[in-house]
């Protein structure tokens, strides 16, 4: 983004002012709103007519590149998930229908580099989040985003809401713990507290450190002839992949329910990331097997080989499936970078 770009940027606004009583109108807390998920919730929920309150982290820059177009209608405040204070502080003066925490030390690789960091963030702040619900205003309805990296070792195949856990690396134990404290203060309290154990989920707004964005901003480079070669890890690790806008409806018809419960969300369909690299090279008219070298650096020191949803659950009861394909996506998440390199 330009400098001339960021000056035209409208700025947050911020909660400097008492905020007026509300009327009908629904509210919601999104911790992670400049993330990926975060964006599209966002997006979701000025939609349907709430007033949305984009909880980020005090730095000395800014990073709105996902919630630009939304900044003039997002209430921004800062608070830290590793700040019990600020955290009690936005729930008790938002006094919100509904919390989404979607913050986290997101990136697996990174969890081994730093994983006391990554628990502080991703198990304990859920714990300090739900600390923070049950002091200043238990009747808020709480959605955890757990992932399907908590199966890990998985036991089954595909997996669902009784697969049990066998997470391989830092950041999928740190998943686990903040899912099961979620059931912890649902159960002790009678919070309406959910997980949605969401399985991959992409989209142009992905980070370029995850494998998705990497094979499309890659793809777009070497048609462009800005690159000429493409390095990653396994080719044989199956993932269920899904749109991000598809699956941040899931997490808004979780906190709809009459029942507080968690669930699967997933296609329930498996890709390779061999097939994810054909598919992308595909759309642009070239050989992916020209162009793709197996780097062991890139290895996890613990591999996830396969994950596959059973999502029949949130089928059912939450009338909820998927609209956009494997195809559709890569498609989309390729056309994205060529526009963005061109």
């Amino acid at each position: 983004m330009s400098s001339k770009d960021a000056a035209k940027r409208p700025k947050p606004k911020q909660a400097t002012e008492p905020r007026q009583p509300r009327q009908s109108r629904k509210t919601a807390v999104i911790t992670g709103v400049t993330g990926q998920d975060g964006s599209y919730l966002a997006e979701l929920l000025l939609g349907k007519g709430y007033e949305v309150i984009g909880v980020v982290r005090r730095t000395s820059h800014d990073s709105y590149e996902r919630i630009g177009h939304l900044l003039d209608r997002v209430q921004i405040v800062a608070a830290d998930l590793l700040d019990q204070h600020s955290l009690t502080t936005v729930i008790r003066d938002a006094k919100p229908d509904e919390v989404y925490n979607l913050a986290a030390q997101s990136f697996v690789p990174t969890s081994w580099n730093q994983p006391v960091l990554t628990g502080e963030f991703t198990a304990l702040g859920v714990t300090r989040l739900l600390e923070a619900i049950r002091l200043a205003h238990p009747q808020a309805r709480f959605y955890q985003a757990s992932s399907s990296e908590m199966f890990g070792k998985a036991v089954e195949t595909p997996q669902r809401e009784t697969t049990p856990f066998y997470p391989r690396s830092p950041y999928g134990v740190a998943k686990v713990y903040g899912h099961w404290i979620t059931v912890n203060y649902r159960e002790s309290y009678g919070m309406y507290a959910v997980s949605g154990i969401l399985f991959n989920h992409e989209s142009p707004r992905r980070g370029l450190e995850f494998v998705t964005r990497k094979v499309s901003d890659a793809v777009a480079r070497i048609k462009l002839g800005k690159a000429t070669e493409l390095r990653l890890g396994k080719l044989d690790s199956g993932r269920d992949w899904g749109f991000a806008g598809d699956y941040v409806d899931a997490m808004w018809r979780m906190l709809q329910q009459p029942e507080p419960k968690d669930y699967v969300v997933g296609t329930g369909k498996m890709h390779t990331v061999r097939d994810l690299c054909a598919a992308a090279f595909r759309h642009v008219g070239l050989d992916w097997q020209k162009y793709v070298a197996v780097d062991p650096r890139f290895v996890r020191p613990a591999e996830v080989d396969t994950l596959l949803a059973d999502a029949s659950r949130a089928r059912k009861e939450l009338g909820w499936t998927p609209r956009v394909s494997f195809e559709q996506l890569v498609e989309m998440m390729v056309d994205a970078d060529l526009e963005r390199l061109a």
